[in-house]
């Protein structure tokens, strides 16, 4: 059976190739997303996601709820959006018509439902972690009835993409990110270590718009390589961090991991405010460790690039 996931996300470029990937992946099945602000608008991300499921299939449209999540971080301070990473609505250089935006309604309570209808559910966040932190503070014990957590976010002693030592959504809401991993069970942090590594290629994405069935993957990812090429001459394709993150659901073998303690900074402003810090000394005290978590540090390319091929594509890698 595919394995069921509810998707936290702030639905820009990598978002939405993570749920075409999924779409066309058997062994996944999105039962529901919440659209969250971050790098752009929440109202920007719910229009961006219901024009997307439109292009699937009437099947998505019907089975994957929508839920209207967080428009503002734990911090009180207004979000800063990013449109020239993602584009205004997430979609790069496509604008959803306006009408998608019409009878959105607050209904972050189903949240609630779909956890309690799934006893296998796993939770994958790839946006902030505003909405995943405040169903932590409001449903505790329901919270525990989740198989696991998967998060993108972090770097650990390499650079950050937001200021030298911070990932952009442990940044956005350091206060959300802390309550996350200080109540989560069986937590898997996709950090920048890796997710930096999942590299598409031009040549990849070339292949996907040749032989896949989604059209509008290689705008996406063309307007994404753009950005990422203009701010770094070097890089050789486009980084797929949520994509990489759901593979992971169901990929135990891609990513090695090793299990530390893990602190969010909570500084208001500065070069450190979001910094992933874990804790590596063989002589903590008890009452100095943090909560541990499973934190990815290596990626198998290989595998990697032959599951995003065959998925995308529709063509047999191996």
């Amino acid at each position: 059976m595919a394995q069921k996931v509810l998707l936290f996300g702030d639905i820009g470029i990598d978002d939405t190739v993570a749920l075409i990937y999924a779409y066309l992946n058997d062994e996944i099945d999105v039962v529901g997303v919440v659209a969250d602000y971050g790098n752009i608008s929440r109202e920007n991300a719910l229009a961006n996601i219901q024009y997307v499921r439109t292009l699937l299939s009437s099947e998505m449209t019907e089975q994957v709820t929508i839920i209207v999540g967080a428009e503002a971080p734990m911090t009180g301070e207004l979000p800063v959006y990013v449109p020239e990473i993602h584009g205004e609505f997430g979609l790069g250089p496509i604008i959803p018509p306006l009408n998608f935006m019409n009878g959105i309604t607050e209904n972050f309570h189903e949240i609630v439902d779909i956890i309690k209808e799934h006893d296998d559910l796993l939770i994958v966040n790839i946006g902030r972690l505003t909405s995943l932190a405040t169903m932590f503070l409001l449903y505790g014990d329901l919270m525990r009835k989740v198989k696991g957590y998967y998060v993108m976010g972090g770097a650990f002693w390499v650079p950050g993409n937001i200021t030298a030592v911070s990932e952009a959504n442990f940044y956005g809401d350091p206060v959300a990110a802390q309550v996350v991993l200080r109540y989560a069970e069986n937590l898997k942090i996709i950090p920048l270590n890796v997710t930096e590594q999942a590299i598409a290629t031009p040549k990849m994405v070339e292949y996907i718009d040749a032989y896949g069935p989604i059209d509008i993957v290689k705008p996406l990812l063309d307007y994404y390589y753009n950005f990422y090429k203009e701010r770094n001459p070097s890089i050789t394709g486009s980084p797929l961090h949520d994509v990489l993150t759901l593979m992971a659901v169901n990929k135990p073998d891609m990513l090695t991991y090793e299990r530390l303690p893990v602190n969010i900074v909570q500084a208001a402003e500065g070069t450190e405010r979001g910094q992933s810090i874990a804790d590596i000394r063989p002589f903590l005290l008890e009452e100095e460790m943090a909560k541990k978590h499973d934190i990815a540090f290596q990626l198998n390319y290989k595998q990697f690039f032959m599951d995003f091929m065959t998925v995308m594509s529709g063509q047999r890698f191996t």
